[in-house]
């Protein structure tokens, strides 16, 4: 019986894993980035950034953006929020890699240690509770140790970086195809060797290496979540802290318990081949998650190397695996005979199959709301039913000439936008209505998430399409601007060089924020209609008060 309890509680947990990185993932574009610290701001149309003037024009004669200033930070931007999340994440992963092979068969160890120590109650209590301190020291100092090295505005700006996501992307496969069995990824034995001979000493050194010897000998299993827990989000300063401090966490309660109550050994289900199925699930899970990184790189270059249909469809195929895998009809290297299935391994399988199917219609073009924020747009996809009828990711038909960036950027939902700023200032101007500004990015999971959940609402999508000039500035674009546009640009401390550079440029400078999704709405005067702007904002009433408060300011001027 209990260890149908658990086996049931294990797989409510795998259920939550992929949940909680999606979640970490949909909230990882809302806070808002300071520029560097070194840069000083100046007057924008001043004679110190005349380059910038060439491109921005009338557009940035009015602000004035002092170094001194706090960055605009969105409501949604909530930084407690996000570090609960980043926590939980951790949290989860912690437990997750409790029931790997390489950490679970170290609980009789550990309380053999303990038992052998404990001269007094009292004594093996302290000893216990040092132990899960040590645990926690050794994974918390290795998340400061990561943001020391690369510091959080380079992980800030690497995060939507083409070849940095295609890095992630690989090592996530490497995760992904460990766990499964093809190899073991381990540390140098003489290391392993040396931590644990120094557990062997007395006091509380002793605890310690003996600490730091359960981190090493699990890193085959622990490295990879580690990992993906690190990537699943867009990291800054307390990130990496928080998810060694979540990670850490589980891992020193569980072992803690059991060294100060070893009795709770007996309620333990014995290691077996059960465990290896734990293994090859988080297989599966990374190597649907390395998808994502790749698709990133993918949007932002326009390789147009993973269209929608085939990250569907290489996702469908997954589930189906998984799901056949639980059900006993694959094995893997290190599986052991499955004599029967499980209740609890039935239902997970059954969730897989369901996910399977949910995802077939995505191949026709279904929205599949529950996934856009990780699968590509549907701008992507090569065949969309009912396409004409409006309801699909394309452009809309018009009879002007093409805009701007049009050739490789889209705005769903067939709005039609524009991709430029001055265009479209200049044709608002024309046809005298009010601006709409999303910044947004390919690797934008939120901005995917808002044109998903909100912007297909019939209500929000006829202000967009009807009251206001709609222009898409994508910030992480990498299309290389022409020469004689491209400019130094002292705000963000690096050459202008690409589209997305441009229009962050211009964010950054105009707004004093790079958070994406970013929504402003302009008179055509170039001032705020309502300050102010917002970002990820889920409920529709409140984005609908938004717009219509734009339009009646509008109407005043």
């Amino acid at each position: 019986m209990k260890k149908v309890l658990l086996l049931l509680l294990m797989a409510a947990m795998f259920i939550a894993l992929p949940a909680v990185k999606s979640y970490a993932l949909v909230t990882q574009d809302t806070t808002a980035t300071a520029p560097p610290d070194d840069i000083v701001f100046t007057e924008v149309g001043s004679a110190q950034d005349s380059a910038a003037n060439n491109l921005v024009k009338d557009s940035v004669k009015k602000d004035t953006v002092k170094a001194d200033k706090a960055p605009v930070v969105t409501k949604d931007a909530a930084p407690k929020q996000s570090l609960w999340v980043t926590f939980g994440l951790g949290l989860l992963a912690g437990i997750a890699a409790f029931f790997l092979p390489c950490i679970f068969p170290m609980v009789p160890l550990t309380v053999g240690f303990f038992t052998k120590r404990a001269e007094s109650r009292a004594k093996g209590i302290r000893s216990a509770i040092i132990y899960g301190l040590s645990i926690i020291v050794i994974y918390v100092g290795l998340g400061v140790i990561i943001t020391l090295i690369w510091g959080a505005s380079a992980l800030n700006e690497i995060s939507t970086d083409g070849f940095f996501n295609i890095f992630i992307f690989l090592i996530l496969i490497v995760f992904g195809v460990s766990f499964l069995g093809a190899f073991e990824i381990t540390l140098p034995s003489s290391f392993v060797n040396k931590l644990d001979a120094k557990s062997d000493s007395k006091g509380l050194s002793g605890i310690f290496f003996m600490a730091a010897t359960l981190a090493v000998v699990s890193f085959s299993c622990t490295g990879p979540l580690i990992g993906t827990s690190l990537v699943a989000i867009n990291t800054d300063l307390l990130t990496p802290v928080v998810v060694m401090f979540g990670f850490s966490l589980s891992l020193a309660v569980i072992f803690t318990l059991f060294a100060i109550f070893p009795s709770l050994m007996t309620g333990l289900p014995k290691s077996g081949g059960w465990l290896n199925s734990i293994k090859v699930f988080l297989g599966f899970l990374e190597l649907g998650l390395s998808l994502k990184f790749l698709s990133t790189a993918d949007l932002a270059y326009h390789w147009g190397i993973l269209d929608r249909e085939i990250f569907l469809a290489i996702w469908i195929v997954l589930a189906l695996i998984l799901g056949v895998y639980l059900l006993g009809k694959i094995k893997f290297s290190h599986d052991s005979d499955l004599a029967y299935v499980s209740v609890p391994r039935l239902f997970i399988a059954t969730a897989t199959f369901v996910f399977a199917i949910y995802l077939i219609p995505g191949l026709w073009g279904a929205p599949l709301k529950a996934v856009s924020a990780l699968v590509p747009p549907l701008s992507t996809q090569d065949f969309i039913i009912g396409q004409d009828s409006g309801s699909g990711a394309g452009q809309a038909t018009s009879s002007h000439p093409k805009r701007k960036y049009a050739e490789f950027l889209h705005i769903p939902h067939n709005i039609d936008g524009f991709f430029d700023y001055e265009e479209a200032l200049a044709y608002a101007r024309e046809v005298k209505k009010p601006l709409f500004l999303d910044f947004t990015g390919h690797g934008c999971v939120n901005c995917r998430e808002m044109e998903a959940r909100v912007w297909s609402d019939p209500r929000v999508l006829k202000r967009l399409k009807e009251d206001y000039v709609v222009v898409s500035l994508y910030t992480d674009d990498k299309t290389d601007l022409p020469v004689a546009e491209q400019f130094d640009s002292k705000i963000l401390g690096t050459k202008v060089n690409t589209v997305g550079k441009k229009f962050k440029h211009l964010q950054a400078e105009r707004f004093n924020t790079i958070s994406q999704p970013y929504y402003v709405l302009l008179g055509t005067d170039e001032k705020e209609l309502v300050s102010p702007p917002i970002g990820v904002e889920f409920d529709i009433d409140k984005y609908l008060q938004y717009l219509d408060k734009g339009l009646s300011e509008f109407a005043k001027k």
